[in-house]
C-alpha cells in the first residue's frame, strides 16, 4: 500500500521544481510518502498529514524522527473531510502549493471538489492510484480480482471528470499504479 519507489523519487523531484513550501497528504499509511514530501520540502517548508489510521501512521513515524522531519510535519487522525472542511472554512483556500491523495479511490470526485479550493492557481493536486493494476483498459469481464472490480468502476469515473475539468490541466502518467498531475488553471 505505500507508493513505489520511482513513484515518491517522481514526487520529490516535482516538489523541488515548484518549490513548494506548503502541501498536504490525504491518505498517510506508513508515511513513506509522507516522508519523501518532508525531505523534499525546505527547512520552513510543511505539510499536513491526514488519516484516520493512527496506528499505521505511528509504525512509520520513527523513520520520520530518524530523518529529521518531525517538524515540518502535522499528522492529524481524522476523517479527511471534516480536516478539508474545517480548513476552507478557516480561511486557507489558496494556499497550498501541492496535495496528494491516496485514499479511498470511491471518494476521489469529492475529494476533488474540496482539495481544488485549497490548492493555489498553478499548484498542483495529485492523485494516486489512477490506472487501477491496468484495469481501466481493460473490459469489466477481464478483471478479476474483487477489490480491482470494486473501485474500477469509480477511477475510470474520476478519470474521465478529471479529464473534461476545465479548472485543471491533467496529465495521467504511468508511474507506479498510475499518477494524475492536476494543475490548477483558476
Amino acid at each position: 500500500m505505500n507508493v513505489p519507489v520511482d513513484e515518491a523519487q517522481f514526487l520529490s523531484m516535482l516538489l523541488k521544481l515548484m518549490n513548494a513550501k506548503k502541501t498536504m497528504e490525504i491518505g498517510v499509511f506508513t508515511g513513506y510518502s509522507l516522508l519523501a514530501t518532508a525531505l523534499a520540502l525546505p527547512d520552513d517548508g510543511k505539510v499536513i498529514a491526514v488519516d484516520p489510521d493512527k496506528e499505521a501512521y505511528e509504525t512509520g513515524s520513527t523513520f520520520m524522527k530518524k530523518a529529521g522531519m518531525q517538524h515540518k510535519i502535522k499528522f492529524i487522525p481524522s476523517d479527511a473531510f471534516l480536516v478539508l472542511d474545517d480548513l476552507i472554512k478557516n480561511g486557507e483556500e489558496g494556499t497550498f502549493d501541492f496535495v496528494f491523495v491516496d485514499a479511498y479511490k470511491s471518494d476521489y470526485l469529492k475529494f476533488h471538489e474540496l482539495v481544488i479550493k485549497l490548492v493555489k492557481i498553478g499548484g498542483i493536486i495529485a492523485y494516486d492510484n489512477t490506472l487501477w493494476y491496468g484495469s481501466v483498459a481493460e473490459s469489466e469481464k477481464e478483471v478479476m480480482d474483487d477489490l480491482i472490480k470494486k473501485f474500477r468502476n469509480f477511477v475510470i469515473e474520476f478519470n474521465s471528470f478529471i479529464a473534461a475539468d476545465p479548472r485543471v490541466e491533467s496529465s495521467i502518467l504511468s508511474i507506479g499504479d498510475g499518477l494524475t498531475l492536476c494543475r490548477r488553471l483558476y
